[in-house]
């Protein structure tokens, strides 16, 4: 059985294994009370014994074997594995540690040993009432070795940290988000280069959004989360990093402005670093000029210096002790090895232009370097993943006095250790050669460029590829172009629509987010000339695309001007390096291509760099390179891509491989990146066949309409009834309305676009009394009237009274459902209905000679008035008085009150407008009419009779 330093019994891990393999750290003691060893010449007392597993090992198989000698020895070996975990009593638990720390014009709060403490290293960092959570955790056993680094990172933006829910089916957070793996990449890239080479113990990172104020950005604080969790724990990175974002109020930069300040901010930079260099810079602006991003890049270099200085104060108090001897590198005499196999084959294979050659022969070369070392006996056939040290090796480290029984048993047999033989050992693995291979082989390439000044394709370090572009190889797109600059190509394609065709973007802060402009960039496996999966866009991808569309987006008009949504897409068909650029470029020319009025041109550029040219027997000064290739990029230090206008910058993004750069170095890459772009931006202007510059027939055309913000519900309709009706019968594709009262009409051709265009406008137009309507449908028949439609969805009262100049005893003598009619509006009530005259329209008719006429009375219209407190007889006279014209037209448009005590209606004889009439002329407009009762009426005939 196994026994521990506190003596409680434990599980044997193995059962009878056949032998064991340890490493070179692993030190044997065995007993000498057990009757089964021989005992040794020197007098040694021992307790117990003690098989760990190595948290360093090679494998599952490989152990450390210790015999304790004395319980003190005991004591402190487990008081230093309390230490490595911030023990507190014995318990191996940190203890919880709370810190403030400056985060530029504030300071963050941070927290450790509360929360995830069996973690490798946890923080809790909270900036407001923002609050992200960190965990870093490593495996106990190492991967294969390979040539990067394993890290993997994951971050979230849980729904209820801003008190809210996933709005599916599934009430949880789904797939990661877009922008969250635009924040993984933040975390994951000024990561990288800080984690030594040799290192491959399979490391995660976790990050939480727990809590959201929507003032506090999360992702800045995300990264220095990031890099104080992992500056914590056993991981053997080479410095703390930190994270900033840098905003520019006017002629103020802003260190981690809030959400509200970077609305009216017009530089978006992120930076982080150590204390002492620039390892990654992202950022978009509005054609800011170099000198203005260097002067935001040194002021995001300061706050990053104190941070980093506060964390290395923090791990100083209460980190654990890092892994540096899990770190396993290839022997040094393997470089040598390799070097004098492969050297002049590589000298010749680098000078070949094309890449799918040069790729060829190199891993062919690579394959002769192997065969070569096997058949030499220095690489071993068999899998021998674990250390090349054999159980001889560390028993003659052992004194010589002291005899060791190899073959006995422990504890009644229940774990037996057999040693295996002593025979030799291949010095190197296969895997070891092949790291070797690419390391020489970027040595080589870098050492080319310094000592002879050329590059792999017989460029200059200025030097720019080949560049052609042609617009329109396809046809029925709204928009296309290729770009090619040497070995790589885009094929982009703009596709024009309207609202419904905008990317939803689903956030934190609960507010409904659409982007009118996005471009997605995909990087298939054929254009590097490979077989891939295919299938969801990678990290890589979503980067890539996210970046050339910040690019392009100043140079976008705004949607009053263009109310089009704009799709990009960017597949590569060919790739060598600065593909992300190229996506750039030939997006911009698509976009001219589609239509699309742009406020300039812009182009990208990638550049990289040989940090230390000394070593090649250079100058030591950094060689800056244009316009990169993949394998330049693969070996240099640096990967800068620049995008924007001969003078300003709109998007850029610095990622180092190395321990990182100063400003002097970034400032020198920028004004080189600048030269390249201006002639990357002349050679466009060669595209052969140009861009149309003029929308496509094939695209949609968008009619943009204001309506009062009170009328939308009657383009909607009861649940949409209405608006998918007019769809319905005009054929227009959509029709999108906004509470402002916007109106917007998609349509694939014109005749459409104007059917729908008018039944909107009568659906919403805003009546005006003495408006006239043509041939006007009768929709239904009343006792008391007609409503008849005078648009499309609008109808109004035509009084029986106003249908006619006679009298008329019932609607549908006259008149029945279809008929088409002319009506004049005379009245809008406060409720909005309409009331309409026909009779308002009909000919002025003759007058009987014995009644005065409007003509008899000097032009002015007559109005009949009678007392209606006295009976009126024969002997009574009719009153004429005369009224204005003004107040005559003003009398047409209002319904006169009708006397209840004497059943008197007071009305007004209308004046025709219109010159059009279906019935023949009244001779009389005034007649007397006698009842049986006393009293008199005066008056026009009305709907009654009366």
């Amino acid at each position: 059985m196994l026994v521990n330093p506190s003596g409680v019994q434990s599980t044997p891990c193995y059962s009878h294994p056949s032998h064991f393999t340890f490493s070179n750290r692993c030190k044997l003691f065995l007993s000498p009370s057990c009757p089964r060893f021989l005992s040794s010449k020197k007098s040694s007392k021992f307790c117990s014994l003690s098989l760990l597993l190595s948290r360093n090992g090679g494998g599952g198989n490989r152990f450390s074997v210790r015999a304790l000698l004395e319980p003190e020895v005991s004591e402190s070996i487990a008081a230093a594995a309390d230490g490595a975990g911030g023990g507190d009593g014995g318990s191996g638990i940190l203890q919880p540690v709370s810190v403030k720390i400056p985060f530029g014009d504030r300071e963050i709060l941070v927290e450790t040993g509360h929360i995830g403490r069996q973690a490798s290293g946890s923080v809790m960092a909270t900036d407001g009432e923002t609050i992200v959570y960190t965990s870093v955790c490593l495996s106990d056993v190492p991967s294969e070795p390979s040539d990067f680094f394993p890290l993997n990172v994951n971050y979230q933006e849980r729904f209820s940290a801003a008190g809210r829910t996933s709005g599916g089916f599934y009430k949880r957070e789904g797939r990661t988000k877009d922008h969250e793996v635009l924040i993984c990449r933040l975390i994951d890239r000024p990561l990288r280069p800080t984690m030594p080479k040799g290192f491959y113990h399979e490391t995660q990172l976790l990050s939480w959004v727990l809590s959201y104020d929507g003032l506090h950005s999360p992702d800045a604080l995300a990264v220095t989360a990031a890099g104080l969790a992992v500056a914590l724990s056993e991981v053997p990175n080479s410095k703390a990093i930190a994270g900033v974002r840098v905003g520019l109020l006017g002629d103020r930069f802003v260190v981690n402005p809030t959400t509200k300040e970077m609305e009216d901010s017009t530089l978006d930079l992120f930076l982080a670093g150590t204390d002492s260099a620039i390892l990654m810079v992202e950022g978009y602006c509005d054609f800011l000029p170099e000198e203005k991003l260097l002067e935001a890049v040194q002021v995001g270099q300061d706050a990053v210096r104190a941070i980093c200085t506060a964390v290395d104060a923090l791990v100083k108090k209460c980190g654990k002790p890092k892994m540096l001897d899990a770190i396993k590198l290839p022997p040094p005499g393997l470089y040598r090895r390799v070097e004098k196999i492969a050297g002049d084959e590589l000298h010749k294979v680098l000078q070949i232009r094309s890449k799918i050659p040069r790729r060829k022969a190199i891993s062919l070369l690579e394959e002769n370097v192997i065969n070569i070392l096997t058949e030499k006996g220095y690489i071993s056939t068999e899998d021998n993943s674990g250390t090349a040290e054999t159980i001889q090796d560390w028993l003659e480290e052992e004194d010589e006095d002291e005899e060791i029984v190899v073959d006995g048993e422990v504890d009644e047999g229940d774990v037996h250790i057999k040693p295996v033989s002593r025979k030799s050992t291949p010095l190197f693995t296969e895997v070891d050669v092949k790291l070797v291979f690419k390391e020489v082989t970027s040595k080589f390439l870098r050492r080319r460029i310094v000592e002879g000044g050329k590059r792999s394709d017989g460029r200059s370090p200025e030097g720019i590829r080949s560049i052609t572009s042609r617009c329109g190889l396809l046809p029925r797109a709204h928009g296309s172009a290729l770009f090619t600059r040497g070995e790589t190509q885009s094929l982009v394609v703009v596709t024009l629509g309207d609202r419904q065709m905008a990317q939803k973007v689903d956030n934190l802060a609960n507010v409904e987010e659409f982007k009118r402009f996005y471009l997605q960039y995909s990087f298939p496996p054929s254009c590097v000339g490979e077989v891939g999966r295919m299938g969801a866009p990678s990290r890589r991808e979503i980067g890539h695309g996210t970046l050339a569309e910040r690019a392009l987006e100043p140079i976008l008009p705004s949607e009053d001007e263009f109310p089009y949504t704009i799709r990009v897409e960017s597949t590569i068909t060919e790739s060598n390096g600065s593909s992300s650029m190229a996506s750039v470029c030939g997006g911009c020319l698509a976009l001219q291509d589609a239509g699309v009025p742009l406020k300039c041109s812009i182009a990208g550029i990638a550049m990289g760099m040989v940090l230390d040219t000394k070593e090649f027997g250079g100058d030591g000064a950094p060689l800056i390179l244009s316009d990169i290739t993949g394998s330049e990029d693969a070996s240099g230090d640096m990967d800068l891509k620049v995008a924007g206008t001969e003078d300003g910058i709109t998007a850029f993004q610095m990622d180092i491989k190395v321990g990182g750069i100063t400003l002097p170095v970034m400032k020198e890459a920028l004004l080189q990146a600048r030269d390249g772009r201006r002639r990357v931006l002349g050679e466009m202007l060669k595209c052969s066949p140009p861009p149309a510059k003029s929308l496509s027939k094939y695209a949609p055309l968008i009619h943009i309409m204001k309506v009062a913000p009170d009328k939308v519900n009657i383009i909607i309709g009861s649940g949409g009834k209405k608006v998918k009706s007019i769809i319905e019968e005009t054929g227009v594709e959509a029709i999108d309305t906004q509470d402002d009262g916007i109106v917007k009409i998609t349509a694939k051709d014109l005749s459409s676009l104007e059917k729908s265009k008018s039944i909107i406008s009568n659906l919403t137009m805003v009546p005006t009394v003495g408006d006239i309507y043509r041939n006007c449908e009768i929709k239904s028949i009343a006792p008391y009237g007609v409503f008849v439609e005078i648009a499309p969805g609008r109808e109004g009262l035509c009084h029986i009274s106003e249908l006619t100049s006679d009298w008329l005893a019932k609607a549908e003598d006259a008149f029945k459902v279809g008929d088409r009619v002319d009506v004049k509006l005379i009245e809008v009530n406060d409720k909005g209905q309409l009331r309409l005259s026909r009779r308002a329209l009909l000919p002025v008719p003759e007058t009987n000679s014995e009644e005065p006429s409007s003509e008899q009375l000097t032009g002015h219209q007559a109005k009949v008035i009678t007392d209606s407190g006295k009976a009126s007889d024969k002997s009574t006279p009719k009153k004429y008085v005369n009224v204005p014209k003004s107040d005559a037209l003003a009398q047409e448009k209002l319904e006169q009150p009708k006397d209840k005590s004497s059943g008197t209606k007071i009305s007004s004889s209308s004046k025709s407008s219109s010159a059009e009439n279906t019935l023949l002329p009244r001779k009389k407009v005034f007649k007397r009419i006698k009842k049986s009762t006393s009293k008199a009426v005066t008056g026009v005939s009305g709907k009654d009779g009366e």
